[in-house]
């Protein structure tokens, strides 16, 4: 594994981290401060500012081809506005510990749509391990249905959020191998900020907020969301797609139910989130187990590829 490919991987292990603790930090923000119309338009005004500093500051300007801007431009539909919003809703109403399992199911939306979309090959030892996740995550999903707190609408709005983020990693896939990352993040972040603005109750609910009642530590919350799991986790993302294959990339969410629980429980000994420990149980430890081997081997170095 080169050097660039090992930071690769380092680099999706942590923002993965940053999106487990996001599921628990970001529910205690939300509905009681802000609601996830208002919560989401901050996220996403606050990471393109921050996007357009750095690419200012650091970077000539690059020419953008203009046929160029319409992909630009789903891809801030689809990983930005849509998935944002389907996942903020989807937090509200259900749990952090379903949240964190139902995005398990992107890594196999990625690769169906990039065999099709972007014509990546299957191996087998990434088809064994991608079924073997998707056990696990199946299994995971089955045994968290019925839990306190759970809701079908809201594991419906996760569900399509995943949908959404898979197809974000096929569409800007492409966009890598022509530009560099902060430049894709940073045009992406604006198209998506215009659509989460052009929401009609984003502005009744931001009109509604009042903002002198939130205290120090939401706000600290809040800092964490936009420039942790917003600004940096979408930078090391899009870094890692220049390094690895966007169905790889995404099976790196495989860990997330599982650094989803770890939290629950240093969360709940903190006072950072409520205590959702009492969700978690010993067949759900196995389920993961099993998640941890199919992603072993799906980051494994291609070898035959399986016949057509």
């Amino acid at each position: 594994m080169s050097q660039g490919s090992l930071k690769a991987h380092a680099s999706l292990f942590f923002v993965n981290a940053l999106y487990a603790a996001s599921h628990l930090i970001a529910k205690g923000v939300m509905p009681a401060y802000l609601s996830p119309n208002v919560f989401i338009a901050m996220r996403v005004v606050g990471a393109t500012t921050l996007f357009w500093i750095i690419k200012h500051s650091f970077f000539a300007e690059i020419q953008i081809d203009k046929k160029d801007f319409v992909l630009l431009a789903f891809c801030g539909l689809f990983g930005v506005a849509i998935n944002q919003l389907f996942f903020f809703h989807g937090l509200n109403l259900s749990s952090s510990i379903n949240s964190g399992i139902i995005m398990t199911l992107n890594p196999i939306m990625v690769s169906i749509l990039a065999f099709f979309l972007l014509k990546e090959s299957f191996t087998l030892l990434k088809t064994i391990g991608i079924l073997l996740g998707a056990t696990g995550a199946v299994l995971l999903t089955l045994t968290a249905g019925t839990g306190v707190g759970d809701s079908l609408l809201g594991d419906a709005f996760l569900f399509i959020n995943a949908l959404s983020y898979a197809l974000f990693l096929v569409l800007v896939k492409p966009l890598m191998v022509k530009y560099s990352p902060l430049v894709v993040i940073t045009y992406v972040f604006t198209f998506g900020t215009a659509f989460v603005l052009l929401f009609p109750p984003t502005w009744i609910d931001l009109l509604q907020t009042n903002f002198s009642t939130i205290p120090s530590e939401i706000w600290l919350k809040i800092a964490y969301v936009i420039i942790g799991v917003t600004f940096l986790a979408y930078l090391l993302t899009v870094f890692s797609l220049k390094q690895l294959s966007a169905s790889v990339s995404s099976t790196y969410i495989y860990f997330q139910p599982v650094l989803v629980i770890l939290f629950a429980f240093l969360f709940a000994k903190t006072g950072l989130s409520e205590d959702y420990t009492k969700t978690i149980s010993f067949e759900k430890v196995m389920y993961m187990i099993l998640i941890f081997i199919g992603v072993s081997l799906v980051v494994q170095p291609k070898r035959a590829k399986l016949k057509n």
